[in-house]
């Protein structure tokens, strides 16, 4: 049985033992608390240092428990934090915030203050006396950009104005807090440090190795700023290529991991580097056969067999080529992608969900050809096929049966048949198929599709590249849904017989957000003007849409409601059309 040492510990014990020096490896995450947080701990402390402002109401037997921090001593004897470094570096930042307060005054109990403070920072000889060249701590996180800047402000307690990293803006919050507080009531800051070191407790555990110190850490949250997924497996990586020899060749990989996911993925829960992890686990769900449509845990998935799924030599690989490619498609790469590739990936960034991310990553794994440059491809004649097809159901299926649940059956099936070698046909098992034609054409003719529901807006990016002449549209424009027919027209002239039909799709159109302000007038014959771009009265240029359509709205005198329902319905045909060239209906 692992063995681990647990002691509770005052912030003045824990950093005042000689033998207390740490370290934060090199696969550790960089610092990452903001002003939020400083601002929530300062506040909270406080409120127990000082109760109600005032130090008289103190209890010195109360305690204030900070939580734990995790570590394991190394070869060098440093201990190694595996969890608290948010916490550990945070008060760190505070006592020399404190220290060149204290520095200034003359009276004894300050003196008594600033000479503990300083073997808290520094580590001490048999007398007690700080070197001032060996701090207590120590960082080696490779993707840590500013680590230097943090030693540096330790060191000196100088933040010139180039110092713009996370330590930095927090030692200046620090600083202030502390200045406010003595300018408020002179003798605070002694006695909300003394309280500080005293009587805010954290609990110190020591593993005896590194891989308990691990296990530990797997299962602990930091203050303020959760363990994310990506950092549990980071670390079991980091255990696995440490063994071999081979950490620097990981750091470097997972750091490039990181620059990508920040810079493409924007999840609504987790980190970028989470949303990579959830796009590889579907793709290894299906090389198990995993049809199921309930989907656990990203963290329970990779924990199985001790993360075995991770402990090989190809699961970074494998990270990096899924990482890259889908930063090819948000960069629109069309060295990688033919044109009407690129134009068919667009059209699914406006998807009603996000599932076509989770089949293209196991057709992409599946189906990637190594060209021996670094990067691997796809066919290109063969992927748009695919994404024909993914489009043609996952659209449709998003009004037949709404709800991402109901879309998992029939899609993690097809994934499990692209990991067989077989093409994507969205047949079920017993050989008929999920949709059935009259059925969607009944709901396609009574559905909402009103500017809340992302059908609308994907059904219409479809419909804007169902024309030929659509050229590819920057990835990165922000489109709005214009009404052609404008609110304001029919509250002023009432002339739509059927007031609905001014939420139909067939009034509808993508437009720039930018042309959608300028074109918020009710007459059509004025909105054209917008459409097709103009010079304004001091000469300046306004672009016309990218939207091809518009090239055609704008030949007609006037868009009524005649042209509304003529354009719903035209949409319908073609997107049925559509449906049964794909044979998904």
């Amino acid at each position: 049985m692992s063995k681990i040492t647990v002691d509770q510990k005052t912030i003045r014990e824990l950093l005042t033992d000689k033998k207390s020096v740490f370290l934060i490896p090199d696969y550790q995450r960089p610092y990452a608390w903001e002003e939020e947080q400083c601002q929530t701990l300062w506040d909270d402390v406080f409120s127990f240092a000082i109760p109600d402002d005032d130090r008289d109401k103190f209890n010195s037997d109360d305690e204030y428990f900070l939580g734990s921090i995790v570590t394991f001593k190394n070869n060098q004897g440093r201990l190694e934090v595996i969890d608290g470094q948010q916490r550990l570096t945070t008060f760190l930042l505070i006592l020399r915030a404190f220290y060149d307060k204290f520095a200034l005054m003359q009276d004894q109990t300050s003196q008594d203050m600033y000479k503990l403070i300083s073997q808290c920072i520094w580590s001490t000889d048999e007398f007690g006396r700080p070197d001032m060249e060996q701090l207590k701590i120590d960082s080696e996180v490779a993707t840590d950009n500013d680590k230097d800047e943090f030693l540096e402000i330790l060191r000196t307690g100088d933040v010139p104005g180039s110092y713009r990293s996370k330590y930095a803006n927090n030692f200046r919050f620090f600083q202030n807090k502390i200045q406010e507080l003595s300018d408020k009531y002179m003798d605070y800051p002694l006695y909300f440090l003394t309280r500080i070191l005293n009587n805010c407790v954290i609990l110190p555990i020591e593993a005896e190795s590194q891989d308990t110190a691990l296990r530990i850490f797997s299962t602990l949250n930091d203050r303020g700023l959760p363990l994310s997924d990506a950092d549990i497996f980071k670390a079991q990586f980091y255990k696995y290529y440490g063994a071999k020899g081979e950490k620097d060749d990981f750091i470097a990989s997972w750091k490039r991991l990181e620059d990508i996911t920040e810079q493409i993925f924007s999840p609504p829960t987790g980190t970028p580097m989470d949303e990579l992890f959830t796009r590889y686990m579907y793709y290894l769900r299906s090389q198990q056969g995993i049809k199921s449509s309930t989907v656990e845990s990203l963290r329970k998935f990779f924990e199985r067999g001790k993360y075995e799924l991770l402990r090989n030599d190809h699961a970074i690989e494998d990270l990096v080529d899924l990482a890259v490619f889908w930063q090819d498609v948000a960069n629109q790469d069309k060295e990688r992608f033919s044109p009407e590739v690129l134009r068919k990936l667009f059209v699914l960034t406006y998807a009603p969900n996000g599932v076509w991310q989770y089949i293209t990553s196991v057709y992409f794994m599946k189906n990637k050809i190594d060209k021996g440059d670094n990067k691997d491809v796809l066919d290109n004649e063969k992927f748009e096929k695919f994404l024909d097809k993914i489009t043609a159901f996952i659209f449709a299926y998003a009004v037949y049966n709404p709800g991402v649940n109901q879309l998992r059956t029939p899609v993690f099936a097809e994934m499990i048949k692209i990991i067989n070698g077989k093409e994507v046909d969205f047949i079920r098992e017993d050989s008929k198929k999920w949709i059935d034609l009259s059925r969607l054409s009944e709901l396609l003719n009574s559905y909402g599709f009103t500017n809340g529901r992302p059908i609308t807006r994907s059904l219409l990016t479809w419909y804007a590249f169902s024309y030929k002449s659509q050229k590819l549209l920057d990835i990165d424009q922000k489109f709005e849904i214009e009404h052609i027919f404008a609110k304001k027209r029919q509250e002023i002239e009432q002339t739509l017989v059927d007031p609905s039909n001014l939420e139909s799709i067939g009034n509808k159109i993508l437009l720039e957000k930018g042309i959608n302000i300028r074109a918020a007038d009710y007459r059509f014959t004025d909105k054209k003007r917008y459409y097709l771009g103009y010079t304004d009265d001091k000469g300046r240029h306004h672009d016309p849409s990218a939207i091809h359509e518009y090239s055609d709205l704008v030949n007609e005198p006037d868009f009524t409601e005649a042209h509304i329902q003529s354009r719903r319905d035209a949409l319908f045909t073609k997107f049925k059309e559509m449906l049964k060239a794909e044979q998904v209906v």
